[in-house]
């Protein structure tokens, strides 16, 4: 910026000469010249002082406060005067402003998944304490001396709290998981081994839907992997159990390990009603439910897959889906290879 107003001087400075020469041929005027010269080059740096003073240095203290904010901490911020500051400032104005309104727009975006998260928990929580409400006021209006009905709305009562503890406990998990308050118990886990655990627990819901559960290939050795070995059954029941949940009667659910160099890919396969392509993006998202009304019959807290990513998160690893609907679903998940 200097060097800019030196070059003007002179320049300026120049012309002014050659159009005094031209203009006055005689040579006693070269003093006059000179002081006009004088009171221009004097008049021009005053100028310049003015505007720096009370333009310049503004506009230079917004561009360092600009440049401040966006400094990592403890940096020194150097401002080059040699540099159009002025064009370089427009140019960071519009970038936080396009960055700002992005942020705006992502935490109105949250605000709404917050709106909808606390309309969930309180049907989720709601539901089940009407219930028990309405069975305990039954009781007490007369029903109770009747055998049948007291034991009957009792066994009610109890379903539905241990619904509510369900949700409780699936929330507290997801916040510990978040915090890093869940510490994960890291060990070698036979993953193929913890597989067939697995669908032997469930197997009884897995006979009343008539639902075939079984391996892609046979695994004669153990695959292992370092994980919380506790953490990943979670993982494997929460998806096995979906797939039987939202599958076909006589339907098939598929396991499968894949070698991935560093990890271990597993799969979790079924034939079911599968996933439109505009829930896909929001299935891991707390008590998202693709089918409300029949989520709910099937029982849960709705925070399953939630918790699949939490767990996998903790992890280090990811867990994707892909599906289309009637044909069938996969979740995908790596594991780190011991």
């Amino acid at each position: 910026m200097l060097i800019n107003s030196a070059s003007i001087v002179l320049v300026l400075t120049v012309l002014y000469l050659l159009t005094a020469w031209v203009t006055h041929s005689e040579f006693h005027i070269l003093p006059l010249v000179i002081t006009d010269i004088g009171v221009f080059i004097l008049s021009f740096f005053i100028y310049r002082f003015i505007l720096e003073r009370f333009i310049y240095n503004r506009i230079r203290l917004i561009y360092k406060t600009i440049h401040t904010m966006k400094a990592p901490k403890g940096s020194r911020i150097g401002l080059d005067m040699n540099r159009d500051i002025i064009s370089e400032m427009k140019e960071e104005v519009a970038a936080w402003q396009k960055e700002h309104k992005n942020e705006l727009e992502e935490m109105k975006k949250l605000e709404g998944y917050r709106r909808e998260f606390i309309g969930n928990v309180t049907h989720e929580l709601k539901t089940p304490l009407f219930n028990i409400q309405g069975y305990i006021l039954t009781l007490i209006d007369g029903a109770m001396s009747d055998p049948m009905i007291n034991k009957e709305y009792l066994l009610r009562t109890e379903k539905n709290i241990e619904r509510m503890i369900a949700v409780v406990e699936d929330l507290e998990v997801i916040s510990r998981l978040e915090t890093g308050e869940l510490e994960l118990d890291l060990m070698a886990v036979d993953i193929v081994a913890l597989a067939k655990d697995v669908i032997d627990l469930i197997e009884p819901k897995s006979k009343k839907k008539e639902i075939q559960v079984f391996f892609r290939e046979e695994y004669p050795k153990p695959i292992y992997v370092k994980a919380d070995k506790e953490r990943i059954r979670q993982v494997l029941i929460n998806l096995i159990d979906n797939s039987i949940k939202y599958g076909k009667e006589n339907g098939k659910t598929k396991v499968s390990f894949f070698d991935m160099d560093e990890n271990i890919l597993v799969e979790i396969t079924d034939d079911g009603i599968g996933i439109e392509p505009k829930d896909l993006p929001r299935i891991f998202e707390r008590f998202f439910r693709v089918d409300k009304s029949r989520s709910r019959e099937q029982g849960g807290s709705g925070l399953g897959l939630a918790i699949v990513k939490h767990i996998l998160e903790a992890h280090d690893q990811t867990i994707n889906v892909r599906s289309t609907p009637g044909v069938g679903t996969t979740f995908a998940f790596t594991l780190k290879k011991e």
